[in-house]
Formats: C-alpha cells, sequence, structure tokens
C-alpha cells in the first residue's frame, strides 16, 4: 500500500501521525511511505530521519495526496484539503462532522462517504 503522511495543517497542530519507527515497521512490510517535507518539524523529526527509515520524501502535500491510496493524520482535514481527497482513498484520522458541517460536505462530495441526504 502506498500510504502518505502530509503536515498539519490545523493551528496550534504541532503533531505528525508517523513517527520515523512506524515508517521502517511499514516500510518493512512492503508499503510505500510518503512524507511530505517537514511534517516532523513541529515534534522534532527531521526529513533525513523519515529517509533513513524508508520514506520518500515529498515537497507539498499535494504530491503526498497524490501519490497514496491511504492518507494519515493526526487532525481532521482542513479545508484546503477538501480538494484533495479522491473517492477511493483511505483516511486514517479523527473526525469531527458533528462539529463541521462543511467538512462533512466535502467529505460526502469527494465520494469517500455516502450522501446520508437520499436516505
Amino acid at each position: 500500500m502506498k500510504i502518505g503522511v502530509p503536515t498539519e495543517i490545523k493551528s496550534d497542530e504541532y503533531r505528525v501521525a508517523m513517527l520515523p519507527v512506524g515508517v521502517e515497521e511499514l516500510s518493512r512490510r512492503r508499503h510505500q511511505i510518503f512524507v511530505q517535507s517537514g511534517a516532523g518539524l513541529g515534534s522534532g523529526v527531521e526529513d533525513q530521519d523519515y529517509a533513513a527509515a524508508g520514506a520518500q520524501i515529498l515537497p507539498k502535500a499535494a504530491d503526498v495526496f497524490e501519490k497514496s491510496e491511504m492518507i494519515v493524520k493526526v487532525k481532521e482535514p482542513q479545508v484546503s484539503e477538501y480538494g484533495q481527497i479522491r473517492d477511493g482513498q483511505i483516511l486514517f484520522t479523527y473526525f469531527h462532522f458533528a462539529a463541521s458541517e462543511s467538512l462533512t460536505m466535502a467529505m460526502m462530495d469527494s465520494g469517500w462517504i455516502t450522501d446520508l441526504r437520499d436516505r
């Protein structure tokens, strides 16, 4: 599987969804890991740490979303990320649909979740 780790862009969020040890374990199991450059800086993890563990470092979030079958995030997708999520892509994150109608509608529009309005 191709797994992507974009930089968290939610205000005041400095964590990263995967540490180099996770990259190492998944790489060992023949998964490809794409990490956005700088994704780990808020947690004290450098790009070279990810690369040494087996990740491919990509310059932009758009590159990570485009290449990945699964996206791993700490926080729910932000407005600027909505258009990058595609039908069939796995999102491993915490969603807060009840708190954000725009997030719910964006995920429905992407095909990621079933449109419940017709039921």
